[in-house]
């Protein structure tokens, strides 16, 4: 067992505004893709609506109320040990619609004030540019990513947020789970290319020709944004961010190693490589042209992703699953489905837990990038029960949460540069895959349900304290008892 994690690690929480902020149509803010989902459960998929209809429920227009209840939120975070917290501004927020010509003064006035609470309380800010975020007016007038014409209007929205917090922020990540974008459910949140679609969230498509030619304006932006920072600000650091979709192959079988040979390349290094390295990875050609994509890539576009190239890389990990080409029994996971392994349990939700895979995750990204690494999500959604008493008990969570830092640790010691650790949802908050409140991630519990009903109020689970003893020890206690 390693002996611990490095001096200065950052320990934390990661949220998104879209799922937890609330506060949809305050103080001058636009309306995003998210607030046109409904609710949903595990059963029955969450449905876009082109217009935001008063007698349906959208459970992101209130999420828990962050926005009236920063400071409390935060002060809890501050209780337990935190000391970066991971969250996202809502570009529609700043540009209420995207590309207006000024930014809305009082959506930036807000994120000062949670910015100044997180520094009274000595936490780090860790924040995501575009978090599932894009402002509906975008889908509306330019299918989002699928036009090129977002790449000056999400400069400008960074440019804005740079210059308004370059002394309230240092580390700054570009698109959450950019790699989403290559699947087909990656169109509504990731590249929000849904305009005019009325329906079940899982019935969107679009061509492996429109999330290429997406993607490829989000790596450009995001190389010159990256870009921009480095050359204004050269005291941020810039990360991307990638839902690491970890996979096995199902057999033995030589066809399937290869057959999970390329759904990894596929789902993780195709982006990540070209975020990190700077370059579309030298396999991209044959795939774009065994699935019939030729790329619009303009003149200055490769510079650009080449200047681009990040300082960190961050990524989501909460299970694997298997690949092959037999018959395999699929199961739900996080953005996916996937082969069920037979040697792992899973969540109440069908996410198969995997804390080795979370080593030999950052295993594979430590070799292949030698760049920082930083896990940015990881958690488990569950049912909590509160008891008569207001407690929570939830050793399942805790059993999560423990294995998964003994997986770090280990890393650590095999040589893995890790430089911190944020939770998915330290505090509850509403689920981008169903809309649930029941399905619960949060060392904090929030009195809010799938009704929409409830008083907001906070209480403290069983895990906090766990998580609070294993921040307060850096590591080293709190994991084996």
């Amino acid at each position: 067992m390693g002996k611990g994690f490095p001096e200065g690690f950052f320990w934390g929480g990661a949220t998104a505004a879209n799922q937890f902020e609330g506060a949809w149509n305050v103080d001058g803010r636009g309306p995003s893709v998210d607030d046109h989902i409904t609710g949903g459960s595990y059963k029955e998929p969450r449905t876009l609506t082109v217009d935001i209809k008063p007698d349906v429920l959208y459970p992101n227009h209130d999420g828990i109320d962050f926005y009236h209840h920063y400071e409390e939120d935060i002060a809890l975070f501050a209780e337990m040990g935190f000391n970066m917290f991971r969250m996202s501004i809502s570009w529609s927020r700043i540009f209420p619609n995207g590309d207006d010509a000024e930014p809305n003064e009082a959506g930036l006035a807000f994120y000062d004030r949670v910015f100044d609470c997180c520094h009274a309380h000595n936490i780090e800010p860790l924040v995501t540019l575009s978090h599932y975020e894009m402002p509906y007016a975008l889908i509306e007038k330019y299918n989002g990513w699928e036009s090129r014409e977002l790449i000056a209007i999400f400069e400008k929205y960074c440019k804005t947020v740079f210059e308004r917090y370059q002394d309230k922020v240092k580390y700054w990540l570009t698109f959450n789970e950019i790699n989403c974008g290559i699947m087909q459910f990656g169109a509504l949140l990731e590249t929000s290319m849904c305009r005019g679609y009325e329906g079940p969230v899982s019935g969107i498509e679009t061509t492996m020709q429109q999330r290429c030619q997406a993607l490829h304006h989000q790596f450009v932006a995001s190389g010159r944004v990256v870009k921009y920072a480095h050359e204004h600000y050269p005291q941020f650091k810039m990360g991307n961010m990638d839902c690491f979709i970890l996979s096995y192959a199902a057999t033995c079988d030589p066809v399937d190693v290869l057959a999970n040979h390329w759904e990894m390349n596929k789902t993780n290094w195709y982006c990540s490589d070209v975020q990190v390295r700077g370059a579309y990875p030298a396999w991209a050609p044959r795939f774009w042209r065994e699935n019939g994509v030729k790329l619009d890539i303009q003149p200055g576009d490769m510079d650009d992703i080449a200047a681009g190239t990040v300082d960190f890389y961050p990524f989501s990990y909460y299970m694997s699953n298997i690949v092959g080409t037999h018959d395999v029994e699929q199961t739900a996971g996080n953005m996916t489905f996937g082969g069920k392994n037979p040697y792992l349990e899973s969540t109440d939700w069908g996410w198969q837990i995997d804390p080795d895979g979370l080593r030999y995750a950052l295993n594979l990204l430590y070799d292949r990038y030698q760049i920082p690494l930083m896990v940015v999500e990881n958690g488990m959604g569950a049912y909590d029960e509160v008891e008569a008493d207001g407690s929570i008990h939830d050793p399942y969570r805790i059993d999560y949460l423990k294995r998964h830092v003994r997986a770090m640790r280990e890393a650590i010691d095999d040589g893995v540069d890790l430089m911190g650790y944020t939770w998915w949802g330290p505090i509850d908050l509403v689920s981008a895959g169903t809309g649930e409140m029941r399905k619960r991630y949060g060392f904090i519990h929030v009195d809010k349900y799938d009704d929409g009903t409830g008083t907001y109020e906070r209480r403290r689970k069983d895990s906090f304290y766990a998580y609070q003893k294993i921040i307060k020890s850096n590591g080293t206690e709190g994991l084996d008892d």
